[in-house]
């Protein structure tokens, strides 16, 4: 069953109808008013995981074969895990696809996985952490299921005045053009980094950071992005590449928005309507308090966006839709 067939169109039309008449009015007693805007809408069905499993959060996604691939974060097994789906709503049980390699001082858990495929290999590029650092590492598979660690070593560590202690959240393309992986990753504080970086490498495993970095700051007059932006994902669109990022008010408070820009590196340009994904505005609402850490397919015409919800200490993961390519950037 495709995403596009099992989804409840009508819910969600009326879901949109209530955030446009929300939004126009500037406010709304509704609390599915202010959820989301330029064209989004969140499914009927959230969340999509978590529950019984725990604390489930950033995840990275592929779509083959007509199957959907997720791998996640796990904090109960302190692991990165792997599950399937037929429409990207209903997944299968877990399996354990990279856990912390505890003959290193640097893994005591592993979270925050990038998955590309390139070629015949897929390559993962995740965060490594302690109680107070954390690295990224990279690994690669044949079938998207067993990894190998290319190196026992961190492949990007905090090394500028700007990381501070902390780089991980990495995303990562690989430009056919130039032969090289492009990474843009998260750097700064431990807890939620402040700044997104940029790195080119030609084999996945030995990194240049950009002198210039951080290429992507919070904007201090946009009230709910003035604190920090972090954990992006980056893909070509139209003549040039958006970005979708958390933007956070404070550390416990966070929402997603969109930018644009030609080259992927300078000129941002964020959309009018961020941010595109807020909390729900009911207080039992599963994404009440915060939302986070897009992950995005782009198939036939329109968008599919993986998130983060959060309501006090739990965190599981919600899909939201934009039915058009179309993003509305002026």
């Amino acid at each position: 069953m495709q995403v596009k067939d099992s989804l409840n169109r009508r819910n969600f039309v009326k879901i949109a109808a209530i955030a446009v008449t929300g939004l126009a009015l500037g406010g709304c007693d509704d609390p599915n008013a202010v959820q989301v805007s330029g064209g989004w809408i969140k499914s009927v069905n959230n969340p999509v995981l978590g529950g019984s499993l725990g604390i489930c959060f950033d995840c990275t996604l592929l779509k083959e074969n007509n199957l959907y691939r997720m791998w996640f974060s796990w904090r109960p097994r302190k692991s990165i895990a792997y599950v399937e789906s037929q429409d990207g709503i209903h997944w299968n049980e877990p399996t354990i696809a990279l856990a912390p390699d505890t003959a290193t001082n640097w893994e005591s858990e592993v979270n925050r996985p990038r998955v590309i495929k390139q070629g015949d290999s897929y390559h993962l590029w995740y965060t490594g952490q302690t109680t107070d650092k954390s690295w990224i590492g990279y690994a690669t598979s044949l079938d998207g299921h067993s990894w190998k660690r290319e190196s026992d070593k961190p492949v990007l560590s905090p090394e500028q005045a700007w990381e501070k202690t902390t780089v991980m959240c990495p995303d990562v393309l690989w430009d056919e053009n130039t032969k090289l992986f492009r990474m843009w990753y998260s750097a700064g504080e431990q807890y939620e980094p402040d700044a997104i970086g940029y790195a080119t490498s030609p084999d996945g495993k030995n990194w240049t950071k950009l002198a210039a970095n951080p290429i992507f700051r919070a904007e201090p007059n946009n009230s709910w992005e003035k604190a920090k932006v972090t954990a992006c994902q980056v893909l070509p669109y139209q003549d040039g590449y958006v970005m979708f990022y958390i933007g956070f008010a404070d550390q416990d408070h966070a929402q997603i928005g969109v930018a644009h820009s030609k080259d992927g590196i300078t000129a941002w340009k964020r959309h009018a309507a961020n941010p595109i994904m807020r909390p729900s505005g009911s207080d039992n609402g599963w994404d009440h308090d915060a939302v986070y850490k897009p992950a995005i397919l782009m198939e036939d015409n329109r968008w599919l966006l993986w998130y983060n919800g959060r309501r006090k200490e739990v965190e599981q993961i919600g899909l939201a839709i934009h039915e058009n390519l179309d993003l509305g950037f002026i």
